[in-house]
């Protein structure tokens, strides 16, 4: 993913830092505003993690910091709840100007207390997602480090929620009533063994709202997901869900003469799993295990025996398709460095050459000699004839 600093100013003319995560081809599908816990920031690794995966489907994402907090400007004591929430809007509002109104709502913790406030006065909004989010500030009280009774007569205190210090007021915010008149669909997720806000409080924020809704449960996870598997299989999650709220994407009529070839490939400094964005589509790579990767997705070869088996099908149902009865073309396919020595009919004799292994099934009615002429087809799928020809590969540095 793309991503770069912005700043906006809230509702005091403060200016609020916050970041914009973009597909890499630039051009999302739609836009989703992320609000982390009320002490966290916009960098926390997590909410990184999750952005992520949504632009993975490309869902751009602004995730930025409260008052106060992070690169923003402001007082943090002097905020609550309220003007959080106040920020929050704010941030919609910039979003609507400079970009594309998000349609997409996202709330870690107590932010998922607060896009379940905002989403009222965001009518554009088509879903919400809170992530361990408490039912009201009401349902952790547990985690305050003063005194009830002086949070009841100075409206706030200080608290601390999963190790971290910040100032909430305790204002009656008419929670289960907001939840109640929600118009956007709603995903909830929380973990069962959440140590900093119980599972009851999914349970009360679902049971609060009308359908369309649903719930997915983060087993194991912590309440800040510090798992980087944890983070990413619930930004995976919201990005399915939140695209069945969504406009379909504009793919063009199959007539179209404009293919975009453009293949952006990005490896991080750690491990080997990679984003990859092909003609509009976001695809992981990665390396077994036994290798040093984490297996989250197909090694290249995978990718590369993946195009020659599906130019083959294709190349094979299309010359099939207006004549024979042809149902579908299976293609197995298997590499290997094999010993040329061991090769029949190859022009190198010495050394190892790549070796790849095709099966090709026909399903249908076809007779021998169709199934004959479709083998013979096979061999011209433009893959096919890349790799036989000669290959040039010129890689130049970006400036």
């Amino acid at each position: 993913m793309k991503s770069h600093l912005v700043k906006f100013p809230n509702a005091s003319g403060e200016q609020l830092s916050g970041r914009i995560d973009l597909p890499e081809d630039e051009t999302p599908r739609a836009w989703a505003l992320f609000v982390h816990c009320f002490t966290c920031g916009k960098n926390l690794k997590s909410s990184a993690l999750i952005a992520r995966a949504l632009t993975q489907e490309k869902i751009a994402v602004l995730r930025f910091d409260f008052t106060g907090l992070g690169e923003s400007e402001g007082d943090f004591s002097a905020s609550n709840f309220s003007s959080n929430v106040e920020d929050l809007v704010a941030a919609a509002q910039w979003l609507a100007t400079e970009y594309q109104a998000p349609e997409i709502l996202l709330g870690h913790s107590f932010g998922g207390a607060a896009v379940l406030q905002a989403a009222a006065q965001l009518p554009q909004v088509r879903a919400v997602a809170t992530i361990a989010a408490p039912f009201d500030p009401e349902h952790v009280t547990h985690l305050f480090t003063e005194s009830l009774d002086q949070i009841k007569l100075a409206g706030e205190a200080q608290v601390k929620l999963a190790g971290r210090q910040f100032f909430v007021d305790l204002s009656e915010q008419q929670v289960e009533q907001q939840i109640g008149r929600l118009k956007s669909a709603l995903l909830v997720l929380h973990s069962p063994v959440d140590q900093a806000v119980g599972i009851e409080n999914a349970t009360k924020i679902y049971q609060a709202a009308k359908h369309p809704k649903s719930f997915i449960s983060l087993d194991r996870a912590d309440h800040l997901l510090n798992r980087d598997s944890d983070a990413l299989y619930v930004g995976q999650m919201i990005a399915n869900w939140a695209c069945r709220y969504l406009e379909p994407m504009d793919i063009g009529g199959i007539e179209t003469d404009v293919i975009d070839s453009r293949v952006t490939v990005r490896t991080g400094a750690q491990g080997f799993y990679t984003e990859m964005f092909a003609n509009g589509h976001a695809l992981p790579a990665d390396e077994p295990i036994a290798y040093g990767g984490t297996n989250r997705g197909p090694t290249p070869y995978d990718y590369l025996l993946t195009s020659l088996g599906a130019c083959t099908s294709m190349t094979v149902q299309m010359y099939a398709r207006k004549k024979w009865p042809l149902q579908s073309a299976v293609v197995r396919l298997s590499h290997a460095k094999i010993h040329a020595e061991d090769c029949e009919n190859c022009e190198l004799t010495r050394g190892k050459l790549d070796h790849f292994s095709r099966e090709l099934e026909l399903v249908g009615d076809l007779s021998p000699k169709q199934r004959q002429k479709l083998l013979e087809i096979s061999e011209r799928c433009p893959v096919h004839k890349t790799l036989h020809a000669e290959v040039r590969v010129k890689t130049t540095l970006k400036r």
